[in-house]
């Protein structure tokens, strides 16, 4: 069994607070390694995956002799060490050059990985155009029917948003969207292309979008997967009841954002409501004779 360590400052008890579940989820966290032997494009790879991704990746500058398929301990130690949940691992070989391995960890443990070889890859340096803010959100765009109907492509795709889908927020301005990456399967790769979001004058009150490559540009050979069981992956994606919103009955908004409710009575006989007693709410001698005839006619009526 494993032992149960209790902190004993208040430091510490706030370090295991802030690694404990939650129910809503942090901004997932990535770790950047180089292998024993690293190719100078896997290199300048791992660096511009990590400007893109920063400030939510930590980019280890020591090598490391991993390998991911064969001994996932050394990555799962990395994992709880620097409370991250996604990876990328690069490293170069006679039988498999200029290597990256995607993964990510759930409860510890490695849920999924994907191999990629790099092809046809052009840096960020090598575009001459004004690039985006670091750390801004991407929006994510995903082109090939495989993506939709391949097991193994489907399970990359959600790969890829893990690790570059950023914070979760509620609603964005037509400003805010700056940066857009498009992923494209054909012919057994994945390509990645970065675009920078530029906003001109259209003459009308919506500007017209031109996408400007701003890099990096990788063309991702797909080589191997080590994908986790339909069961395990769907206890990962299963959600605590506490943060699913729940629709609550006969409350509505409106075009303007106005909270309306309904309420459900029964129907009221106006003629027995109880109103303030005041002169001009009195009854008249003749109603009082008419609704004393009408009484007695129903109870004949029932008799």
């Amino acid at each position: 069994m494993a032992q149960i360590v209790k902190p004993k400052t208040q430091r510490g008890k706030r370090a295991i607070e802030k690694k404990e579940p939650k129910i809503l989820e942090d901004i997932k966290s990535a770790i950047i390694i180089r292998g024993g032997r690293t190719s100078e494009i896997v290199t300048d790879v791992l660096k511009n995956i990590y400007i893109l991704k920063k400030p939510n990746a930590v980019m280890f500058q020591r090598k490391n002799i991993l390998r991911p398929f064969e001994d996932q301990n050394s990555l799962e130690f990395f994992s709880q060490k620097n409370d991250a949940s996604l990876f990328v691992f690069g490293s170069h070989s006679k039988k498999r050059p200029n290597n990256l391995v995607f993964g990510r960890f759930y409860d510890g443990h490695i849920l999924d990985m994907a191999e990629f070889g790099v092809e046809n890859y052009i840096p960020i340096s090598g575009f001459k155009t004004e690039k985006c803010t670091s750390g801004t959100k991407p929006c994510l765009l995903f082109s090939g029917e495989i993506f939709d109907s391949d097991p193994e492509y489907k399970r990359i795709k959600s790969i890829f948003i893990d690790f570059w889908r950023g914070p979760l927020v509620e609603s964005i301005r037509l400003q805010g969207l700056e940066h857009v990456l498009q992923f494209t399967a054909i012919d057994g790769k994945v390509l990645m292309r970065s675009y920078r979001v530029a906003l001109k004058k259209s003459g009308l009150k919506t500007p017209r979008i031109e996408l400007v490559e701003m890099g990096p540009s990788i063309d991702f050979l797909v080589r191997r997967t080590r994908l986790a069981s339909n069961d395990l992956y769907k206890e990962a994606c299963r959600q605590p009841k506490a943060a699913k919103i729940q629709k609550t009955k006969n409350v509505d908004h409106d075009v303007f954002g106005t909270k309306t409710g309904r309420i459900h009575m029964q129907s009221q006989d106006l003629d027995k409501l109880q109103t303030r007693k005041v002169k001009a709410l009195k009854r008249t001698t003749q109603s009082s004779k008419d609704a004393t005839k009408k009484a007695k006619r129903q109870k004949q009526a029932e008799t």
